[in-house]
């Protein structure tokens, strides 16, 4: 058990980076032979638009990209200033190395602490959060930056044969930042986590040749959905978000009614839907980038709250909850932040 912290944190500011032109449902679509026994699965509806990482374009230009904002809003110093630089990449660029010192080294960082989170998936902003929040509050650390960068849709989804399947149409790219303080502007009133070994590896890659991924050969890298797998992570999908915020707003001293905002990360609409009605929250208070976005895994939580925040739809005091289950769910988060402006 983590004690409660001593001093506050706040979620200063968040800003995300969608890279490229829209790319509609059609390039995928109405490829010939798009078609798969999932097809029609709720998991895999298409979404209206998706935008694609440039094929140069790494992890680090999409932080550095995302994180501009930040440095327009608070100034370079402030920026430069940060202690704790956490980075969830989903897909790396190089074997071995992970992003986040090139990323200290293009914004002009010298942090004390610096992760490579490769866990938590597409709740990995809320555990970053938690980890983040857990520094400052321990730590003389003052300053964090934690950083969502997801680039497998132009990469692997758009591969010959895979892009044909009914999974390649529901990522999308992009990058989303968050900035946290030790102040009381926008505390992080609390952060509940799950780690649920019993779920660990059942999210897998494919090869049809059988081939380990960093093998020669010419088959195409894919998630290895199964029917039968489909419906058991709608299943836990479906309730593990609702548990956790649940869990959440208890420790807070709140019911779900009492949530203004709720943000969480977007693997297809019926999670969407599916987890505001059991909460209760309206979907006018449950914004979503998935029509103009697709799946941006990670980077959905951030990047959909800066885009709510830039809309008005986020108000002086409201209470905001962050949400999300990862992988096959082996995580599961939320968050809650009291927003002022």
């Amino acid at each position: 058990m983590i004690a409660s912290p001593a001093r506050t944190v706040s979620l200063t500011d968040v800003a995300g980076y969608l890279p490229g032109a829209p790319v509609p449902a059609e390039f995928y679509t109405e490829v010939p032979g798009a078609q798969d026994q999932l097809r029609d699965n709720a998991m895999f509806r298409v979404p209206r638009w998706r935008h694609h990482a440039a094929p140069d374009e790494s992890n680090v230009d999409l932080i550095e990209r995302a994180a501009q904002p930040l440095i327009d809003r608070h100034g370079a110093d402030d920026i430069r200033a940060v202690d704790v630089l956490l980075v969830h990449s989903q897909l790396p660029d190089v074997p071995f190395v992970g992003a986040g010192t090139e990323v200290a080294q293009r914004l002009g960082l010298r942090p004390e602490w610096l992760i490579d989170v490769a866990n938590a998936g597409c709740a990995s902003f809320v555990y970053m959060l938690k980890l983040a929040r857990q520094i400052l509050t321990t730590t003389t650390a003052r300053r964090a930056l934690i950083c969502n960068a997801q680039n497998v849709a132009g990469q692997w989804f758009i591969q010959p044969q895979v892009r044909r399947m009914a999974q390649a149409a529901i990522p999308g790219d992009g990058c989303g930042v968050g900035y946290l303080t030790t102040s009381a502007e926008r505390p992080v009133l609390d952060v509940t986590t799950r780690h649920l070994g019993e779920y660990a590896g059942q999210m897998r890659h494919e090869l049809d040749d059988g081939r380990k991924y960093w093998q020669p050969g010419s088959s195409e890298i894919r998630i290895g959905f199964t029917s039968d797998g489909v419906t058991q992570v709608l299943e836990r999908g479906n309730r593990l978000v609702p548990d956790v915020v649940r869990e959440l707003c208890g420790r807070i001293g709140a019911t779900p009614a009492d949530v203004d905002v709720l943000v969480t990360n977007q693997p297809n609409r019926t999670f969407l839907r599916t987890w505001h009605e059991r909460l209760g929250v309206s979907a006018q208070r449950h914004p979503d980038t998935f029509d103009d976005c697709g799946n941006l895994f990670g980077a959905a939580i951030p990047v959909t709250l800066d885009r709510a925040i830039r809309q008005g739809r986020v108000g002086d005091g409201d209470l905001v909850v962050l949400g999300g289950f990862a992988h096959a769910g082996d995580f599961a988060g939320a968050a809650a932040v009291r927003w002022t402006h």
